[in-house]
């Protein structure tokens, strides 16, 4: 029997000690002081963070989480992000010492999701690959690249006259019904097979109308590329207010990390990502309610100080990363919705401000038969020049100034029924370009057919064609042409560029096609 000294007990605890594994941790406890209307104020949380996840325990065992907002010297302000109802006063609320953030990867891909990242399509829980953070500082200058590569809609009126490039920040901006949606819509449904995942954000949308989205994605097979995160106007204000900025959230995970799910470099390119927050003027009106609630003072329309930096921060964080990064992107089109065409209100000056040109949609042109109602002359892209490739700048080179002159020139003859052969030519030539950039909903073109119905254009083949059969027609030729002579499409594809040649092989097909010849064309 083995004797039991002093240091063999000694040695006994050391060796439990030592296998012993403790890790402390700390948190802190406060208390729920006062709540309603989604908001609570708290005790005790003396070094809660700015947009802290924080942990409220209801008296019935429920946790809701909610996000810290107003730090002030005795209390904190609060937002819950879930069951307002579950939380009484003098429950606890536990910090969690880290800001609130939500799952990323591939595993999203094709899902409907809320603000926070949880499924709401009914197909199951997300194993997602990773977290990121909803507020994320953006890019400084040095990782940034300029604008150079095109990021085409398949909209005819836009990849002309106000390209996007990959990177920037384009605002459509309109009033309610004038087709904002559709043109995102059909920026997604063009995306396909071009590498770029696509992320749209409903914010106060009706659900019945995120639904109808999603059965147009899924149609044209557009969801497999496309995460819809949605705050519907039965979600609270809080949801509202971090829905876009948790899609950008997403966003950035693909744009910073490879295929491979390792941080983007040069040798791991990052991927490209297109963002579209539908609306900011409801995540606007969402931030003022909460802003309000939580007692902040009021500035102009009731708005509180920092909404411009609150939007400022949302769409600095779309970026065209330099080469050593990994090359990545992430598209911005944010929506803004005006009240009687009132571009000069408070929310859409400050966006305009922030973006790099916007695209601005009018009652008049959507109710005219006009669409997509793209008012060109109010409508600008400030980089887009860049990203456009050299044949789509060739093709259009005098599109802008032509409708311009037509429009003038329209109005001018509404009083005048004498009119000179040259006068009655522009007026011709102007209805057959508005009539050409006319286009119908989810049938996106691309960059190669584009072209060839700016080469007529600009050439004049369509004055001669009647307006009710234009679009039938070029429609119809460009197959035939791709059919026929399809290594001209392909090299203007491939290269970007219009040669003379190219041109005068699409003029030509053009005219033996309308001379009843072209089957025939070499």
């Amino acid at each position: 029997m083995t004797e039991i000294t002093a240091q063999s007990i000694d040695e006994a605890l050391r060796k439990q000690l030592d296998a012993l594994n403790t890790s402390v941790e700390s948190r802190e406890v406060g208390t729920v002081i006062q709540i309603g209307d989604g908001i609570a104020r708290v005790d005790g949380l003396k070094d809660a963070m700015a947009g802290e996840l924080l942990e409220f325990v209801g008296s019935n065992g429920q946790t809701v989480y909610g996000m810290a907002q107003n730090l002030e010297e005795d209390e904190v302000g609060a937002v819950l992000l879930g069951d307002v109802t579950a939380i009484k006063e003098n429950d606890q609320v536990k910090t969690t010492g880290r800001i609130v953030e939500i799952p990323s990867g591939k595993e999203m891909l094709g899902r409907v999701v809320n603000p926070l990242g949880m499924p709401i399509d009914g197909k199951g829980p997300i194993k997602a690959e990773g977290m990121r953070p909803v507020e994320f500082k953006a890019p400084g200058v040095i990782q940034r690249q300029p604008v150079e590569e095109p990021m085409q809609t398949g909209i005819l009126a836009i990849d002309s006259m106000i390209p996007i490039g990959r990177g920037q920040r384009e605002l459509i901006i309109g009033d309610r019904q004038t087709g904002k949606t559709s043109i995102a819509v059909d920026a997604i449904i063009n995306q396909k097979g071009k590498d770029m995942i696509c992320i749209y954000v409903a914010i106060g949308q009706k659900a019945s109308t995120v639904a109808g989205l999603v059965e147009t994605l899924e149609k044209h097979g557009a969801m497999e590329y496309t995460i819809i995160v949605n705050a519907s106007a039965s979600d609270s204000a809080p949801l509202q207010y971090i829905a876009p900025m948790a899609g950008a959230a997403i966003g950035e995970y693909f744009m910073y990390n490879g295929e491979n799910g390792q941080p983007a470099t040069a040798d791991n390119p990052g991927r490209h990502v297109l963002c579209i927050y539908d609306d900011l003027s409801k995540q606007a009106v969402a931030y003022r309610q909460m802003s309000l609630t939580l007692r902040r003072p009021p500035g102009r329309e009731a708005y509180p100080g920092d909404i411009f930096y609150l939007h400022s921060r949302l769409l600095e964080r779309a970026v065209k990363m330099s080469d050593e990064y990994g090359a990545g992107s992430l598209t911005a089109l944010p929506m803004i919705e005006t009240q009687a065409g009132d571009v000069s209100a408070y929310i859409p000056t400050n966006v305009i401000s922030i973006t790099d040109g916007q695209i601005f949609l009018e009652s008049a042109l959507f109710n005219a038969g006009n669409r997509p109602a793209v008012n060109v002359g109010l409508s600008v892209s400030r980089v887009g020049g860049a990203a456009q490739t050299k044949a789509m700048k060739k093709a259009n080179a005098n599109l802008r100034i032509e409708l311009a002159q037509y429009k003038d020139m329209e109005s001018f003859a509404q009083f005048s029924s004498d009119l000179d052969a040259e006068t009655r030519h522009q007026l011709e030539h102007g209805k057959a370009l508005t009539e050409m950039l006319k286009q119908p909903l989810y049938q996106p073109k691309t960059d190669a057919e584009q072209v060839v119905i700016l080469v007529l254009a600009s050439h004049g083949m369509l004055d001669e064609v009647p307006l009710a059969e234009q679009r039938a027609r070029t429609a119809a030729f460009v197959r035939q042409f791709h059919a026929d002579v399809s290594g001209t499409m392909d090299a203007i594809t491939a290269t970007g560029k219009l040669t003379p040649e190219q041109t005068d092989t699409i003029l030509n097909a053009w005219k033996a096609y309308e001379g009843g010849e072209s089957h025939g064309v070499q």
